[in-house]
Formats: C-alpha cells, structure tokens, sequence
C-alpha cells in the first residue's frame, strides 16, 4: 500500500470521486463507487457504478466515467488524463483503464477494503490465472478457422484504425 502524501488538487479531485461514490451509492444507482477523469487540471468526466439501475454489469464508476470522457475528448484514448477513482480498480476497470491509456491513476480504497464489504473480486483473478478447461464457467472453443479469416482481412486491412 502506497499512502504517500497527495498535494491538495489531487486530494481535491479525489474527493470528489469519494464524493460521487456516496451519491449515487445513496440514491441507489449501485455500490459505493465513483471516478473522475481529470485532464489539464479541469474535470472532463464524473462517473458512479450504475450496474444495479440499469442492469448493466460493466456500468462500474471507472467503466462509465472513461467512456463520457472519450465520448467528450472525441478519442478511444485518453492521453494526459489522469483517472481518480474511490476504490482500487477490478479487473475489468483496469483492462478499461490500460485500454484507454491514461497517464495516471489514483485510487481510495484498495481491494480488501472492497472484499472487506462482500465486493471481492478475488474469484477474477484467481479465474484469470486457470487453465481454461478449469474456469467456473464453461469455455469451448468452437469455429477458429472461419473466425480467423476476420483477423486475416484485419491484419491485410490498409485503411484501419490501429490502437
């Protein structure tokens, strides 16, 4: 655990994210989440975790405030952004987070204190390391050879949008 001292704007745009996380965990958009993203020191995008409201699993507070900030900066990627969220980030938030590159992340809470509150993501990550044929849930695959003419037109495509 890192708990070095934060000059006062990061402090600032974190609690804001803390801030986020209380209001939509009390007008009962879905658990105790919330995130910023932050760039040229101004705010660009505010998001909470909204899965219970609208019944969407990825709607995570860092999940939903990296897509209006993509949305707002007109790219898939997030360059000189700086992500504040109140809570460690799960394993799909941080795929997102990687995906989106943003130069810095910040973060309140960290895993065991959301495992300390029955959100534990430790089954995804133990899930991430096993052999497929072991995960919980069934994976097959099934059709390589007709999915792999998409990825040949895709590698062959000269006209793409690399990322």
């Amino acid at each position: 655990m890192n708990n070095q001292p934060a000059n006062s704007q990061h402090l600032n745009f974190m609690k804001r994210a803390i801030d986020l996380a209380r209001l939509g965990m009390e007008n009962g958009a879905g658990g105790p989440f919330g995130c910023v993203v932050v760039k040229n020191n101004e705010i660009i995008a505010e998001g909470w975790n909204k899965v219970t409201s609208t019944n969407d699993p990825t709607a995570h507070a860092e999940v939903t405030a990296i897509r209006l900030a993509c949305e707002k900066i007109g790219s898939f990627q997030l360059d000189d952004c700086v992500i504040y969220t109140s809570c460690e980030p799960c394993p799909m938030c941080l795929g997102a987070i990687y995906w989106a590159r943003p130069k810095q992340v910040f973060y309140g809470c960290d895993r065991q204190d959301a495992a300390n509150i029955a959100f534990d993501d430790q089954f995804i990550y133990d899930e991430i390391e096993a052999p497929i044929g072991s995960r919980k849930i069934p994976f097959q695959q099934i059709a390589q050879t007709e999915a792999i003419n998409v990825f040949k037109a895709w590698a062959e495509k000269s006209d793409k949008t690399e990322y």
